[in-house]
């Protein structure tokens, strides 16, 4: 089946997730994260991730602000981060995240080949808007899809149901970009043609399906559809 859709995840995706903390600990006002930020980075991001996970096993679902918010307050505690303006700090900027260098020429290159383009993320709407607007990349994309409108994080088939329900397309026509190896995965069993994004080189994880592709940049994507 052609590829005619390319869905992107968006947090870790298109967006630098590490970039928040890392530009803080810059600041003069915030030395506390200098040497801790990496730390901070990593397991602000793990906490945000597992209890979305938590949350729809549970059926107790929020929004990915709230998980963000959650995430973080455990991030800062394990790290003994005290400061309230560190914290309030990190959630102004989270609203800001860069996307990756390589994206945006990305995006345009699909464009110019006819292809759709969307965001499918657990991120909420307010959210995401935000950060396509700070990016600069709405221009490229058809659409930002938020899992606010099923109310359930994915990797649940209601979450991927909302890209054929949006653009009429097969499941087989859809060329789904992922940086969380579960999500690729996850899309690779719904039946979508799947590309892990792995920057770090990390060990495909042991689940139900397997990404089709795995790539260490997004400048691979257009060659992939």
């Amino acid at each position: 089946m052609t590829i005619t859709t390319c869905i992107f995840d968006a947090y870790g995706t298109l967006f630098d997730v590490n970039a928040a903390a890392q530009a803080v600990a810059a600041e003069p006002n915030h030395a506390d994260l200098a040497n801790v930020w990496p730390e901070i980075a990593r397991d602000w991001r793990a906490k945000q991730l597992e209890y979305s996970w938590l949350r729809a096993v549970a059926g107790r679902h929020c929004d990915f602000w709230q998980l963000t918010q959650d995430g973080l307050d455990w991030a800062l505690e394990a790290n003994h981060v005290k400061n309230p303006g560190t914290r309030a700090r990190l959630l102004e900027l989270y609203w800001e995240l860069p996307a990756y260098p390589e994206a945006p020429a990305m995006l345009e290159t699909l464009k110019s080949r006819g292809m759709h383009t969307a965001i499918l993320s657990n991120g909420s709407p307010e959210m995401l808007t935000a950060a396509v607007t700070s990016a600069n990349i709405g221009c490229f994309l058809d659409d930002t899809l938020s899992v606010e409108d099923v109310g359930i994080f994915k990797p649940s088939d209601r979450v991927y149901d909302m890209v054929g329900a949006r653009f009429g397309c097969a499941k087989d026509s859809v060329l789904f970009v992922s940086s969380n190896g579960w999500d690729a995965a996850g899309a690779a069993g719904y039946g979508f043609q799947t590309a892990w994004l792995n920057r770090a080189g990390a060990p495909e994880d042991r689940l139900y399906a397997a990404p089709h592709h795995v790539v260490s940049d997004l400048t691979a994507i257009p060659e992939l559809t």
